[in-house]
């Protein structure tokens, strides 16, 4: 059962489009799945060819819209990524997990590996039944919105090339997405 849903929006010649997402209400909760696009500038190419590993964070907020004082955050969820490309062994590398990827240890993760850029870009623009709240937590009778957001985490990078970086436009990739919960799917 879909309770909110968006087609591309995105404007055009930005590195990451959001082809489509999707708000369900299922039995145990609210999932969210989403198709994105990403195309991203030479720089960052170089940098992961020589190595470098991006982290991306995908963030997803349920706010009960309240005409009288700020909205009220009933959940959120974070998923983290990190892409990396091994030139020794020349496959692509996505882990995924539930919190931070640090450099010490991988925590509770899920990896994979590919073999072309293409797939691993098509991997990390797939989003696929990422539960962001359980059924209790939305209200029926309040009005619901989702606030969706996948980003490049530049606080990640090594230090020298987050002060390389600075005020460079190619490295801003994000896109964010806002949509309604309708309330005859509650």
């Amino acid at each position: 059962m879909v309770t909110g849903a968006a087609q591309a929006q995105s404007p055009p010649g930005q590195p990451i489009q959001l082809e489509d997402l999707q708000v369900q209400r299922l039995e145990d909760g609210y999932y969210i799945n989403a198709s994105m696009q990403i195309e991203w500038p030479t720089a960052v190419d170089e940098a992961l060819s020589k190595g470098v590993p991006l982290h991306f964070v995908a963030r997803a907020d349920i706010l009960r819209e309240r005409w009288y004082w700020y909205d009220r955050e009933v959940a959120r969820q974070e998923r983290y990524m990190r892409l990396s490309y091994q030139p020794l062994t020349r496959r692509w590398r996505l882990l995924v997990s539930s919190q931070p990827i640090g450099n010490t240890g991988l925590g509770v993760s899920l990896g994979q590996s590919f073999d072309s850029a293409s797939e691993a870009l098509s991997a990390l623009g797939r989003i696929n039944r990422w539960k962001v709240a359980e059924l209790a937590q939305v209200e029926v009778d309040a009005k619901h919105r989702v606030d969706f957001s996948f980003r490049l985490d530049l606080t990640q990078l090594p230090r020298p090339l987050q002060l390389g970086i600075l005020g460079e436009s190619d490295w801003n990739l994000g896109v964010s997405r806002t949509l309604k919960l309708t309330s005859d799917a509650k």
